[in-house]
């Protein structure tokens, strides 16, 4: 028996219109992103007064309360696509670009419309900065969303009879790579004929989230400096490079040792780390990948940006590096010496998915999506300030 295929549905308040696709992830392959596709049902009563048109949006957000513009938080649509669905334009066989679109047309019946859209490639990925156990209001977000409603134009939209249903553009892990990171560095200090050697390394550039990260460290201490206080810390880099370029450096895993390195010593030692959200619920700032509830996502992905795209169009990137820290202490002072080791933190590419084969549809409500600390109202409009 083949599998049943689960079609996500959401209808207007009114219920002149319901929405369905097949999925609300959508992956950007590097060379392609998966374009946007579903089927709108249309009440006949409605079809006579009024056009139907269907809105694919990428928007910025940054809702920072203190840079607010007369009560008005900054945002900007880095996409804003908007398709006439009703009265068709083209007939529905040309509009028809998935088999699931062909079958879902066929069980929805005559009152049922294709909607199709492709990404363009310059787009970022969703995420969304992690607000406070106190905070309210607007997020800090790159959010997608795709937006059925009617009117008489494009530009009037009924509350009634719209349908707003967040959606999410993700990345894969590239694939394997064979580069081994690794930094080393020297450091020479006043009154000591030698150097203190630092070296980190890593198995790998790119891990899973989830993953144990393992650091190997290696401290040759050739100085006549004492070495104490060594910690290890995995860092998440976010960028706001558009509008503000603002930069928050936040620590999403650390270990404290108890290691010392005397003079004329060295130490090789494997730390290992586990940069995971759920140690850090209640990180203001953190990069979550998208817009999804709490409990459901993880830290945000390294970002990837291709060669040829502006990186201030990207609304916000995310990196992450090993950071190792220490004291080097002697008769004139102490000072603090560090080394950086950038890596990526990334979910792993799955088997692509073939395009279901099975007639059985199990329909199941495209709910929204909560995330904690922010307000949401009654209708299907963005989320309000408390």
């Amino acid at each position: 028996m083949s599998p049943k295929h689960v079609v996500f549905k959401k209808v207007s308040r009114d219920k002149s219109l319901s929405v369905y696709m097949t999925k609300r992830d959508f992956v950007d392959h590097g060379d392609f992103v998966d374009p946007v596709d579903g089927v709108i049902v249309i009440d006949p009563m409605l079809r006579r007064a009024k056009k139907v048109y269907v809105m694919l949006s990428c928007t910025f957000r940054y809702g920072r309360q203190d840079v607010d513009v007369m009560g008005v938080a900054f945002r900007r649509d880095l996409l804003l696509v908007t398709r006439q669905v009703y009265p068709e334009l083209q007939d529905k066989e040309k509009l028809t670009h998935t088999k699931t679109q062909k079958k879902l047309l066929q069980k929805l019946g005559p009152d049922a419309f294709p909607f199709f859209f492709e990404f363009p490639d310059h787009l970022p990925c969703s995420v969304a900065l992690q607000p406070g156990p106190s905070d309210v209001g607007k997020k800090c977000a790159v959010e997608f969303e795709v937006k059925a409603f009617c009117g008489h134009n494009q530009d009037e939209k009924d509350k009634q009879s719209s349908v707003r249903l967040s959606i999410r553009k993700i990345q894969f892990s590239p694939g394997d790579s064979d580069r081994v990171p690794v930094a080393e560095t020297t450091f020479e200090f006043l009154m000591s004929e030698k150097p203190l050697k630092v070296k980190l390394s890593l198995e790998k550039e790119i891990f899973y989230h989830g993953e144990p990260v393992r650091v190997d460290v290696e401290i040759n201490n050739s100085s006549s400096r004492s070495i104490k206080d060594i910690t290890l810390s995995v860092d998440q880099v976010t960028n706001i490079v558009l509008y503000s370029n603002d930069k928050y450096v936040k620590s999403v895993a650390r270990e404290e040792t108890g290691d010392s390195v005397p003079p004329g010593t060295s130490l090789k030692k494997v730390f290992t780390l586990f940069p995971l959200l759920t140690h850090n619920k209640e990180r203001r700032g953190l990069a979550l990948d998208g817009p999804l509830k709490h409990e459901d996502t993880n830290l945000a992905s390294s970002s990837i940006v291709k060669q040829e795209v502006l990186k201030e169009v990207q609304g916000i990137l995310v990196s992450y590096k090993v950071v190792v820290k220490m004291i080097a202490s002697g008769t004139v002072g102490s000072s603090e010496v560090s080394l950086e080791l950038p890596f990526k933190l990334m979910n792993p590419n799955p088997e692509t998915a073939k395009e279901s084969e099975s007639e059985d549809f199990v329909f199941e409500e495209f709910k929204r999506v909560y995330l904690k600390g922010v307000v949401y109202g009654d209708d299907d409009e963005s989320p309000t300030e408390a």
